[in-house]
């Protein structure tokens, strides 16, 4: 009974995934803003005044300047590509600074599933460049952080910092 329990689950997995896959690459997804209940559940977001390339160059060397560990950029539109899925220009950004990014850490592990930092750079269906990072305000309350709050809040002034290279006139 066993055996067939877990050939079953298997059978129902392996058709969802397939479904997923099908409709995914059926259709362009463009991504689109965060919903209401997306917003409520820590995203930041600010629109670029640059298209996505000029974005994430511009990032990168704001982050370089403030002497910020840059660790990757991820372009998902190209893995995308790879996989034979369309997929507007999206590039996830992950970098940080040990000295306040282990803080996090030093409070709970669990804070490790956050850190380092990522912020996203994506082209919107309207043509619009979007940058967007989890709240660290957010990041804290989930992990249960009651000991880091000076520390949250200078993440997120440092991420907005970051952000305002692309977002200044």
């Amino acid at each position: 009974m066993s055996t067939m329990f877990t050939r079953a689950v298997a059978a129902i997995a392996l058709s969802l995934v397939s479904a997923t896959a099908t409709a995914a690459t059926a259709q362009t997804p463009a991504l689109k803003r965060p919903s209401a209940p997306a917003a409520r559940a820590g995203i930041i977001e600010v629109i670029s005044r640059h298209d996505v390339d000029t974005t994430v160059g511009l990032l990168k060397a704001d982050i370089a300047k403030k002497g910020i560990r840059f660790f990757d950029a991820i372009d998902q539109s190209d893995l995308a590509r790879s996989a034979d899925i369309a997929l507007a220009r999206s590039v996830l950004l992950v970098f940080g600074n040990p000295p306040l990014g282990i803080q996090f850490l030093t409070s709970t592990p669990y804070a490790g599933l956050d850190w380092p930092v990522r912020m996203l750079v994506f082209e919107a269906a309207d043509g619009k460049v979007h940058i967007a990072w989890t709240d660290f305000r957010y990041i804290g309350r989930r992990h249960a952080m009651t000991n880091r709050d000076a520390q949250l809040k200078m993440a997120n002034e440092v991420a907005a910092s970051i952000a305002s290279a692309a977002t200044a006139p």
